[in-house]
């Protein structure tokens, strides 16, 4: 099998644990946060300074990729890693939350999903299959299997059927696949804010027996209290020997939360997004560094962090990139993004393994906001 897990250490405290996730293109250190390179690149950033960062994986996008350049022309390259320069592991998902994003562009039947391209108004059509053969032209170690991310809030008739179907598809995904010794598929548990939904799905995905598991369906809008109970319950349910992803999280307080009830690894596109908007994580919270009081400030964006950015320049100076749209300000801003969040999980594991990581949640939270 392309994909093992090894369980280091269980915290004392919660249910945070320390592993190690064994990949065809090398081992990763969990919980880990995970960078996310939507079309073959991590916006702004070489893939060398992605690894200097600190980064052990990063995400590939099933949809956009598929679309441009196309799966084919990348398994002519040699697959995403070469085609990239990447040489450490690489997930993609599976293209459902992109499709079904799509809302009025996209038709879902039994099948899979009919859909209009956001590029060119092109009609296609993902299915379950389709989806594992793109991410097997890609050559990522994990794939993940086609799913239904219904939206929230929904009804409990509609994300009982969408869960349903999730787990249809995942088993149509599964026996597709062929090469297990190359790409790893994970399952990905569905049924929104609705327990009884969610165990059912946690028995059919699980009974699948993928060598992971994704909880799929939170950090969509609902409140992090919320998306906490949902962990709580359904989190424990999964396979304790099998890593555990937790979709689209990437604030530090939600990488807290997660990791606190047992989540192994998460991704999101937020520290990339906002740092070209020109905002930074700092261990005081959020600085937009558009703000005229930053323009004569000749400190580091975080005194604290010894990121590349933090290290050379000054607030000043990249608001002044900000402010005269050149491309080195998101560069700048993104790197320390990054660095601040790789550095974030760097600690928490260190905590897990010193058996102190609610401590160090209280302490990072009074720094940087989040309590008084």
């Amino acid at each position: 099998m392309a994909i093992k897990f090894e369980i280091i250490k269980e915290s004392s405290e919660c249910n945070a644990r320390l592993g190690k996730l064994y990949t065809p293109h090398g081992v990763i250190e969990t919980p880990i946060f995970m960078p996310v390179g939507t079309k073959a690149t991590v916006k702004t950033m070489t893939p060398e300074e992605v690894e200097k960062l600190g980064a052990q994986i990063i995400l590939g996008n099933t949809y956009h990729l598929y679309l441009k350049p196309g799966h084919k022309l990348i398994e002519e390259a040699g697959g995403l890693h070469k085609f990239m320069n990447w040489n450490k592991p690489i997930l993609t998902d599976s293209g459902g939350f992109q499709v079904f994003s799509l809302g009025k562009l996209r038709k879902i039947t039994e099948e899979g999903v009919e859909f209009r391209s956001h590029i060119d108004g092109s009609k296609h059509m993902i299915t379950p299959e389709k989806s594992i053969e793109i991410q097997n032209s890609l050559g990522s170690d994990i794939m993940m299997a086609f799913d239904e991310c219904a939206p929230y809030p929904s009804s409990w008739e509609y994300i009982k059927n969408s869960m349903e179907r999730t787990s249809r598809w995942a088993k149509r995904c599964k026996e597709y696949h062929k090469d297990w010794d190359r790409q790893g598929i994970f399952g990905i548990v569905q049924g929104g804010m609705y327990k009884d939904l969610r165990e059912e799905s946690v028995k059919a995905i699980t009974d699948l027996n993928f060598p992971g598991y994704a909880i799929g369906g939170l950090s969509v809008g609902e409140p992090l209290d919320l998306m906490c109970e949902m962990l709580d319950f359904t989190t424990p349910m999964l396979p304790k020997d099998k890593p555990r992803y937790l979709m689209g999280v990437g604030t530090p307080d939600y990488l807290f939360e997660s990791a606190i009830r047992g989540i192994d690894m998460a991704d999101c596109v937020l520290p990339t997004r906002i740092a070209r908007n020109g905002t930074a994580f700092t261990s005081h919270g959020k600085l937009v560094i558009r703000n005229a009081k930053y323009s004569n400030d000749f400190g580091p964006l975080d005194p604290e962090c010894d990121c590349y950015t933090c290290k050379n320049y000054s607030r000043a100076y990249i608001r002044h990139l900000f402010n005269v749209n050149e491309i080195l300000g998101p560069r700048l801003a993104t790197i320390h993004n990054l660095y601040f969040l790789i550095k974030l999980m760097e600690n928490v594991r260190k905590a897990i393994k010193e058996d102190r990581l609610l401590e160090y949640r209280e302490e990072f939270y009074k720094k940087f906001g989040y309590i008084n």
